[in-house]
């Protein structure tokens, strides 16, 4: 997990207040009814200490006790009119928290599909948790706020007018304290949604952890990194415990500012009672201020803190969660380059036989820097990739790595955060959908075929082909067995009646039909047996243009002709002999294929 920079927190703070702003003034109605209805709660809160403080001076301490009462039972009816205040309150607020909490849930189901269309065999546990609870987080955390800022400034309000009422001079006792504390709550606010920020994205990495292993326990098992996996797992653990542990930090700074707000003025009072009577307050004026903060400000600042320190905090950070994370890519003009265990290798190689010594590269990633999310450590950070035309490379490493994100990329259906991507010298960012579908074909690794027949379904990327194109493709992959025992090409398909591997071996067909330059296979053989997808890849090499394997075995680097292993911030690039020689890595992973 990677923290944020003090000066990303303030851009996406900057990019929240906008949005605030917009959403509250389309309710301004809601917000002059709120604040009509709190304007009577700050009546209350004045009339509570002005007429204990009468009752005293007028009433009881003067011989009249029928006064005394009467002023009581002035703020008796205040008090009971409490009730209506509430209710009008809540009623406001709904229409305020409501379109929130809607708004929200469909903001995290939109950015949900798109991930999903972008990328099918990734599983974002992150995303599940933005719409439940932390839709619900914010929601409760909203209402929460709006009811405890609004209830603190009109019963500040109030409080300050009737002890301005009573006498200036309690002013000069109860604000300085009352403003230091303020300001000292106020200074913890920033470092605390850091520290909430940190909890959060601690929270989020390792559900998408535990996620991605168990989607990959059968390649952890294979390749024998379960040790390796096991640690990162544990690092994100520390990290969530270590800004716990600063939540609980600054929660104490918090109980010091109220302490300083809301305990010190009650102690300035009791110490400068002497003083205050003998410059003519009375003892009725005295109680009723009393009354003000203990009854009044000590409660309102107590919430208030509560609030703005954690519900506040917790709020502002699941906010920035529900930002359209994606971003244009940035362009890099670096030289294509990738950092191995034995240094910087650059990744240039002669162009195959046969190709023209102009032409350029089928693929190029330069600087691709891509995370899930803000404040979420990178996939894949400054990666840089050239891959040649007619060349068959593929990629490996540990599961979670990156591997099918780096698909996504290169197909133009993730946007990266910074750098860019080109397929035979032009960005993928410029090109319409129609004009990617001519140049690449990916095939994941939930292989889709649709009801029609086996034909319809050979021919969906290309259906001007040929029935010799069409008998070709099929001997290639090896399919006609299938086809022969689903009824031939013109028998029609019920997608539930077939298994994975069947699935996957009609799209492989349909893939090899395909006239795109570039095909991208994301473990698009992970339900064939070892024969089957070597005969499969074998097949598809030998079609003119490119072919790039996100390894689902081993094996697949072996019959390559370049492998790229990524190893988080490490990655390598080179043929198999060269890396064995330069790949710490690559050679594990090799040793516990071999061996098991």
């Amino acid at each position: 997990m990677t923290g944020r920079a003090p000066g990303e927190a303030r851009g996406t703070l900057s990019g929240l207040l906008p949005r605030a702003r917009r959403f509250l003034l389309h309710r301004k109605g809601v917000l002059l009814r709120l604040a009509g209805w709190s304007l009577l709660e700050s009546a209350q809160t004045f009339l509570g200490g002005y007429c204990l403080a009468r009752a005293l001076d007028r009433g009881f301490l003067a011989g009249r006790t029928g006064s005394g009462l009467a002023w009581l039972g002035v703020a008796a009816v205040a008090i009971l009119a409490g009730g209506p205040l509430v209710r009008g309150v809540f009623a406001q607020l709904a229409s305020l928290v409501e379109p929130l909490r809607d708004g929200l849930v469909r903001r995290a189901v939109t950015q949900a599909l798109r991930r999903a269309v972008a990328e099918p065999g990734r599983e974002d546990g992150g995303a599940v948790s933005r719409v439940t609870h932390q839709t619900e987080i914010v929601r409760d955390s909203f209402a929460g706020l709006v009811l405890t800022v609004r209830s603190f400034v009109f019963t500040l309000l109030g409080a300050l007018a009737g002890l301005l009422t009573l006498t200036p001079l309690f002013l000069l006792v109860v604000v300085p304290p009352l403003a230091l504390g303020l300001l000292l709550f106020l200074a913890t606010l920033r470092p605390m949604a850091a520290a909430q920020r940190a909890f959060l994205d601690a929270d989020e990495s390792f559900a998408d952890r535990v996620g991605a292993i168990g989607a990959g326990l059968r390649d952890i098992a294979a390749c024998g990194t379960g040790a390796e996996v096991g640690a990162r797992t544990e690092r994100l653990i520390d990290a969530g415990a270590r800004a716990a542990h600063a939540l609980a930090r600054w929660s104490a700074v918090r109980t010091l500012a109220l302490g300083v707000a809301g305990q010190l003025p009650v102690i300035l009072m009791l110490a400068c009672a002497p003083w205050l009577l003998r410059q003519g307050v009375t003892a009725g004026a005295l109680v009723g201020a009393l009354a003000y903060l203990v009854q009044a400000l000590l409660p309102a600042l107590h919430t208030l803190m509560t609030a703005l320190g954690a519900a506040g905090t917790r709020l502002l950070v699941v906010l920035e969660r529900f930002e359209d994370r994606t971003a244009e890519p940035a362009a890099a003009p670096a030289p294509p380059v990738v950092s191995g265990s034995t240094g910087p290798v650059r990744l240039q190689r002669a162009i195959l036989s046969g190709a023209r010594p102009a032409s350029r590269p089928a693929v190029e990633v330069r600087s691709v820097t891509l995370a899930y999310g803000p404040g979420a450590p990178p996939v894949l950070d400054g990666l840089d990739l050239t891959v040649e035309r007619g060349e068959h490379i593929a990629v490996v490493g540990p599961s979670g790595i990156g591997k099918s994100t780096l698909a996504g990329v290169v197909s133009g259906l993730l946007v990266p955060g910074r750098g860019t991507v080109l397929l035979a010298g032009e960005p993928v960012s410029g090109l319409r959908a129609e004009e990617l579908a001519e140049r690449r074909v990916l095939i994941p690794q939930q292989a889709y075929v649709f009801t029609g027949t086996v034909r319809d379904n050979l021919l969906h990327l290309r259906p001007g082909a040929s029935s010799v194109e069409l008998s070709r493709a099929v001997d290639a992959l090896g399919a006609g067995g299938l086809i022969g025992r689903l009824g031939g090409l013109d028998a029609l398909i019920e997608p539930a009646r077939l298994s994975q591997g069947e699935r996957q071996s009609l799209c492989l067909c349909r893939a090899y039909l395909s006239a795109a330059p570039l095909m991208i296979l994301d473990e698009a053989t992970c339900y064939l047996d070892p024969v089957a997808e070597e005969r499969a890849e074998r097949a598809l090499a030998s079609r003119p243009g490119t072919l790039i394997v996100i390894a689902h075995r081993l094996s697949s680097a072996l019959r390559a002709d370049r492998v790229l292993v990524l190893d988080g911030t490490r990655p390598a690039f080179g043929t198999h002999e060269e890396l064995l020689a330069g790949s710490a890595l690559y050679r594990d992973l090799m040793g516990h294929w071999r061996s098991g």
